[in-house]
């Protein structure tokens, strides 16, 4: 037995971990990879042209940028007091666990089919993980209130990944006032855009257990940035601050993501109509196969 896995946290030695497109079927040719379609990655076509400056490289960046935040505080419509910028929504769902689950003691909640980092991300902090199915891309309320008491943090996925669902806002609103003494209900919205109409964020006046996840990865077509929110009250948000690393948004991240967020929604709500456009035709097509 190697010296990792002999000190090593024992139940990490057998965990699969996340099965990214990229982990498990990129190649060393950057070029060829970048020239390859990913369906199961859900990467956003298009490329956009930014100008980055090296000037400050040699400095560490601002906690908070005040340009990015400012820019996505324009965009959400919430305070800046209400965003943190983390790299991606993957680092919004860590920092949640981490400060909310204690390791060996608490439990997070999950409705799959959903976003598989919940549960690894759990895992990798030693939170176990409580399921309550989804029946028919709804929840399971009755389920769900079956488990008030005995979890931390629920993670809502809507619209879901990998569903595609919207859950009703009816369920969500039952589901916050279900746990609003005894755990944090996230709702990961890394689709929204898909919906706008259908974000959850002015939840965030009426509860105080509500957390919204926000990522520039889909819609923006920005995944390689890795550039991400967590919007939620004050408290939270301070919270979170004290648990995320010191530097956690690099300075050319916060330049192109600002600059996205400034000059680039049209672009982005174009690409949007060109998905939905694509995607119909498509489920038109798939519906007049016999094999499907």
């Amino acid at each position: 037995m190697s010296i990792a896995n002999k000190l090593a946290r024992a139940e990490l030695v057998e965990m699969v971990p996340y099965q990214s497109a990229r982990r498990l079927f990129a190649s060393g040719d950057a070029a060829q990879a970048n020239n390859k379609t990913w369906l199961n990655a859900n990467e956003a076509p298009g490329k956009g042209e930014y100008q980055v400056s090296s000037q400050n490289i040699n400095r560490y960046p601002d906690f908070q940028p005040d340009s990015l935040l400012n820019a996505y505080s324009h965009y959400c419509g919430l305070e800046r007091t209400q965003i943190l910028a983390t790299r991606g929504a993957d680092e919004g769902i860590e920092l949640i666990i981490r400060s909310f689950c204690r390791a060996y003691q608490d439990s997070i909640l999950i409705c799959p089919p959903t976003y598989g980092m919940y549960a690894i991300s759990a895992e990798n902090h030693g939170a176990s993980v409580v399921t309550v199915p989804l029946i028919d891309n709804i929840l399971d309320l009755e389920g769900l209130q079956h488990q008030v008491g005995k979890v931390k943090v629920v993670f809502l996925c809507s619209p879901g990944n990998p569903t595609g669902n919207l859950l009703p806002k009816e369920q969500i609103i039952k589901a916050i006032e279900l746990f609003k003494d005894s755990a944090i209900v996230v709702i990961d919205e890394a689709y929204i855009e898909f919906s706008p109409e259908q974000t959850k964020t002015a939840l965030l006046k009426e509860y105080d257990n509500v957390i919204v996840l926000r990522t520039l990865s889909k819609a923006f077509a920005l995944a390689g940035l890795r550039c991400g929110f967590t919007l939620a009250n004050t408290d939270i948000i301070t919270l979170l601050s004290k648990v995320i690393a010191p530097y956690p948004i690099s300075a050319p991240v916060a330049e192109i993501a600002s600059q996205t967020l400034n000059t680039g929604i049209q672009q982005m709500t174009q690409r949007v109509r060109e998905c939905n456009k694509i995607k119909t035709s498509i489920s038109i097509w798939l519906s007049e196969q016999s094999l499907v």
